[in-house]
Parts: C-alpha cells; sequence; structure tokens
C-alpha cells in the first residue's frame, strides 16, 4: 500500500491571520518570533508586506503551516535572499510543540527551496539560549553548525555580541539525505528490487512539496 503525503505548507491566506496572530502572542513563542506585531491589525499588515515583497521582489519565500486538519499553525519563511542563499525564519504555535510539525516544515520548505526556487544555501540563526530550537535543529541529519564555516556571516549576525549560533543547510547534503530516507523506505516497504525512488532523488527529482490551495 502507498503511502498518504500529507502536505503541511501553503501559500499566505489573509483569513489565517487571527488564528496565527492569536497563536503568536503566546509568550512562549513571541520572543522568537521575527515580526513581533503589537496588534492583529499590525500582523495583518506585515502579511500583506510579506506577500507583496514575495511577488514582486524575490527577497522572500513565505508559507503557513497547517496541520492535518489544514488548520494555521505557524509560518516559515526564507528572507534576505541573494546570491541563491538566505536566512530560515520559523515559529509553531505552542499547542503544536512536540508534535513533529517544525521538522516536517522544514522538510518541505527546504524541498520547494532547493527543488523549485534554486537556492543552494540556507542559513539558520539561533539564540544560543533558546535550548529547544537548538536541539530541534542539531536532530536533523543535514544541518551543519557554520559559526568557522562562514566566519563573515557568523559575524554579520553577532556584531556586537555573540547572540546567535549559526547553522547552515546545503542543496547538495539535503537532497542526499533525503535520497538515504527513501531508499531506506522504499526497501521496508517494497524491497529492493522494486525500488526506483533513489534514483529520481540522486538525479534531484521531487514532486511539489507546496499543497495547491
Amino acid at each position: 500500500m502507498s503511502r498518504v503525503v500529507v502536505h503541511i505548507l501553503k501559500k499566505h491566506d489573509l483569513h489565517d491571520c487571527r488564528s496565527l496572530y492569536d497563536l503568536m502572542v503566546d509568550p512562549a513563542v513571541f520572543p522568537f518570533v521575527r515580526h513581533k506585531s503589537q496588534s492583529y491589525e499590525q500582523y495583518l499588515f506585515t502579511t500583506k508586506q510579506l506577500i507583496v515583497e514575495e511577488e514582486s521582489q524575490g527577497t522572500c519565500i513565505s508559507r503557513t503551516i497547517v496541520n492535518e486538519q489544514a488548520a494555521p499553525i505557524g509560518t516559515i519563511q526564507l528572507y534576505n535572499i541573494t546570491d541563491r542563499t538566505g536566512f530560515l525564519a520559523t515559529w509553531i504555535g505552542a499547542p503544536y510543540f512536540g508534535q513533529g510539525y517544525n521538522g516536517r516544515a522544514k522538510e518541505d520548505f527546504f524541498s520547494e527551496l532547493f527543488l523549485e526556487n534554486g537556492i543552494e544555501t540556507v542559513y539558520l540563526k539561533v539564540r544560543k539560549q533558546n535550548i529547544r530550537s537548538k536541539k530541534a535543529v542539531e536532530k536533523l541529519s543535514y544541518v551543519q553548525l557554520a559559526n568557522e564555516r562562514k566566519p563573515q556571516v557568523y559575524q554579520s549576525i553577532n556584531e556586537s555580541e555573540p547572540i546567535y549560533d549559526l547553522y547552515q543547510v546545503e542543496r547538495a547534503a539535503f537532497l542526499a539525505s533525503r535520497a538515504r530516507t527513501k531508499v531506506m523506505e522504499c526497501r521496508m516497504t517494497r524491497g529492493w528490487s522494486d525500488c526506483r525512488i533513489h534514483r529520481q532523488y540522486a538525479a534531484g527529482e521531487e514532486h511539489s512539496s507546496l499543497h495547491p490551495w
């Protein structure tokens, strides 16, 4: 039996803003949000600006994270896109902590970035004291600590004092990790001789990760 794939990303819909704002202002979430809107109206305006920036300038790619019932539960975006690189920002509402949504959203988003948008490197800056986020990032096999690998980028995000750790995801590392995962899944469900998915991933092929909502 083939596995049913549930997509958890969609393009922004202004109708989701009220639900997202209510999740964002939770004290467990708000300190780590990139755009700290102080009111629903401000959050609505910021979301409109993101949509305009993405569509007209190409410096940002932003998506809403949804659960299996299609309810909005967070956002994920790549911003400051230059020379096929950018910075990742993501947040999940507190009621959905620890349910795997963060990792799944990143997997889907990276697939879209690397396979559909020509991105080569994604940087993640994580506050050194944000233990929850650091543990979540370090669980991903394709993520590398880049404090020493990319010293200029590291210094640029820590101009006054070392607040952030810098991580990076390279296109090649992500696709190699995905290929290994797909091969193992295929061997477990169909047997080695019947598995062809690993060839598709090795060639950089993938179906769109974005739900057509």
